[in-house]
């Protein structure tokens, strides 16, 4: 992936030395500091109700400190070990990549956008380490990268890089920039209403089952922007290289429900599954790299995902 000497993001916040505990309730999950500064508060709770119900996670996981997730996040196994710390230099670098891509997004995300009618508002991309306190609660690093669509943040644990090449087998800078891709298409799914409407139907759900398949069409969607999003940045920044798209698709297929199942319980329960599996991720990011259309992603109204 050609990114070095590119324009960087200003909208990068490096709050790395802020975390990594600090009397955070890790490991164990998410959590919600009560008791503090006055606590939630009822309009708290109930937007943290709404983010759980939206995203197919039990209410009561989040509001207790169980485990659970944040809203398109790539959840990692909670028996997962620690990425060694990378080196002061590396770290350096790692945080340049991540604010070039960041850059990369906002360019093609803007352009889309204006051809629209529209201004793109890009989000905030907030460096964590270990564990943070994020607009949707406490976060830990096992829950992998995640947006926050109260404060349109996402937040990355830069050692997640490490484990996705490592423990996931999907190596590659452009495997790196396909994950930050899917946190920016969430944040396209929120300035689009497509999130308010996922809460909606989910609101309206009988099961829980029901309830995670329109998970899984939220995350979908998701993958096929991040697919828009390299069908674009390959002509506006000249970005890609050979094998580029393979190790992008390596990474979708890694972290698919049924990957990471089968790794973990040695079986798949695909009416568990809450981000598709390893088949439709690396299907729908194709489809959106292969078009170039946010039309081609609507996998709202669809029968097939």
């Amino acid at each position: 992936m050609r990114w070095q000497g590119r324009r960087e993001s200003e909208n990068v916040e490096d709050r790395r030395d802020e975390s990594g505990g600090g009397g955070f309730p890790f490991p164990g999950g998410g959590g919600i500091q009560i008791g503090q500064g006055g606590g939630l508060g009822i309009l708290g709770v109930i937007v943290i109700v709404g983010i759980a119900l939206l995203f197919g996670v039990d209410p009561r996981v989040i509001l207790q400190g169980g485990e659970g997730g944040f809203p398109g996040n790539i959840q990692i196994p909670r028996e997962a070990p620690r990425a060694p710390s990378q080196s002061a230099s590396a770290d350096d670098q790692a945080k340049r990549f991540v604010s070039v891509v960041l850059g990369d997004t906002e360019d093609v995300w803007s352009k889309i956008f204006a051809s629209q009618g529209a201004r793109y508002q890009p989000p905030k991309l907030v460096l964590f380490r270990d564990g943070i306190q994020s607009g949707c609660g406490i976060a830990s690093a096992q829950m992998g990268p995640f947006y926050c669509p109260v404060n349109r943040k996402v937040y990355i644990d830069l050692s997640f890089f490490d484990m996705l090449k490592r423990r996931f087998r999907a190596p590659g800078e452009f495997a790196q920039a396909y994950v930050i891709a899917h946190e920016i298409g969430h944040h396209i799914q929120n300035l689009q209403g497509r999130l308010q409407q996922a809460q909606r139907l989910q609101a309206a759900a009988g099961s829980e089952g029901q309830r995670n398949a329109i998970q899984v069409r939220v995350e979908l969607q998701a993958d096929c922007y991040a697919g828009v999003w390299a069908h674009h940045t390959a002509k506006l920044n000249n970005t890609l290289e050979p094998g580029d798209i393979e190790s992008a698709l390596r990474a979708a297929e890694a972290i698919g429900d049924d990957a990471i199942q089968k790794s973990t319980r040695g079986y798949a329960v695909p009416d568990s599954f809450t981000h598709g599996s390893s088949e439709q991720r690396a299907r729908w990011f194709t489809r959106g790299y292969r078009t170039g259309s946010l039309a081609a992603c609507d996998t709202f109204n669809t029968d097939s995902i």
